[in-house]
């Protein structure tokens, strides 16, 4: 707990509003206009405006939104306050921080392009990134530019720093998804537990034909039979999502980022027979893709090329990822890409205060 108790000038937080044309029309309807929040340090209006700055971009978790981390926080500090208080106590420079928003209706976001939810990498480094260097006083080459992030957030930090590295100098990922056998396996039984309340017909006491209802409208092959659908109407009506449906849509989000098919209902598949619970194999390789400790080696000279790799887990992340974190930073280091690797004393919920490192980390290696 720290006391609410500013130094120094606060900066400036400036809301914008962008228009995509990468958005337009995406698959799942969202908003393809935007507000986008960036902050501006205390020193962008000194040196009669003429000074340029090395920006940094916070790709938050899932459920969340640039501008949240702009919000006003009791007993801690949110990013601007954060970054005010660091540059203040001389612990980091001066740098432009960017919140952008890649919210979905399906909880969030991995911050990659999917057919089944919008081209979200594209939108950031095609579209984010130049807006941001014609707006404002900018450094705008990859060298003075980086990206953080916690979660999923911190997943796709490292991932553009493998497949963007063109875009990013320096990348710093807080508890950010590692090795999917862990982190997402064990909870799909809950999620298809969840789903199933929505199946058709209601389920009755009494003898089950398991072959039957295992090859029932192509579930076999990770395809919906109409339940995932009533699941997902079901949640968009409600405000309050309970936290089984919560962690429900958080997997077949993750579905939609990580096996999209345009030819399947939903435009995506899930990696599990939705009655039986058997795994698909060809499914979840498809997850396994996209893990990051499965890309080292793919993108071992771009991630040579960054001028800084910071990760970090609590040693009690409640969804095991200092273990993906830990496996993460071993083949980082097999691959001869120099990286820091830090662990803490907490879990995975409210860790804001591990920008204390992070932050003053980007900000040396991208100066």
């Amino acid at each position: 707990m720290a006391l609410k108790r500013p130094k120094g000038s606060a900066g400036t937080l400036v809301v914008l509003e962008h228009t995509s044309q990468i958005l337009k029309g995406n698959p799942l309807g969202d908003p393809h206009v935007r507000k986008l929040a960036v902050w501006l340090p205390p020193q962008y209006d000194g040196f009669r405006g003429r000074r340029r700055f090395p920006v940094l971009y916070d790709l938050v978790g899932f459920t969340g939104s640039g501008l949240a981390h702009a919000n006003w926080k009791p007993f801690g500090d949110n990013v601007p306050e954060r970054a005010a208080r660091l540059i203040h106590e001389q612990k980091m420079g001066p740098a432009i921080i960017v919140f952008p928003d890649c919210f979905t209706a399906l909880g969030g976001n991995q911050y990659v392009n999917s057919s089944a939810i919008g081209d979200y990498a594209d939108y950031l480094t095609r579209e984010i990134i130049p807006f941001v260097d014609r707006e404002f006083r900018t450094f705008a080459d990859r060298a003075h530019r980086g990206c953080f992030g916690k979660s999923s957030g911190g997943y796709g930090a490292i991932l553009h720093g493998m497949k963007y590295a063109s875009y990013w100098g320096a990348v710093a990922s807080h508890s950010g998804d590692a090795d999917f056998d862990f982190v997402y396996w064990h909870d799909w039984p809950n999620t298809l537990n969840e789903i199933a309340k929505h199946r058709v017909p209601k389920r009755r006491p009494g003898v089950y034909d398991a072959r039957r209802e295992a090859n029932r409208k192509g579930i076999a092959k990770g395809m919906d039979d109409g339940r995932i659908k009533r699941f997902l109407d079901h949640v968009w009506k409600k405000e309050k999502l309970t936290g089984k449906e919560g962690h429900a849509i958080m997997n077949l989000c993750m579905a939609a980022t990580y096996d999209p098919d345009p030819r399947a209902p939903l435009g995506f598949r899930i990696p599990f027979n939705a009655e039986s619970g058997e795994l698909i194999e060809e499914r979840w390789r498809g997850w396994r893709r996209h893990d990051p400790i499965n890309l080292v080696s793919k993108y071992k000279n771009n991630l040579k090329s960054l001028r800084g790799i910071y990760v970090d887990c609590g040693w009690r992340d409640q969804y095991h990822i200092h273990y993906g974190s830990r496996i993460l930073s071993r083949r980082l280091a097999e691959a001869g890409i120099r990286h820091r690797y830090e662990e803490f004393d907490d879990d995975h919920s409210d860790i804001d205060y591990r920008m204390d490192v992070s932050l003053p980390f980007l900000s040396k290696a991208l100066r």
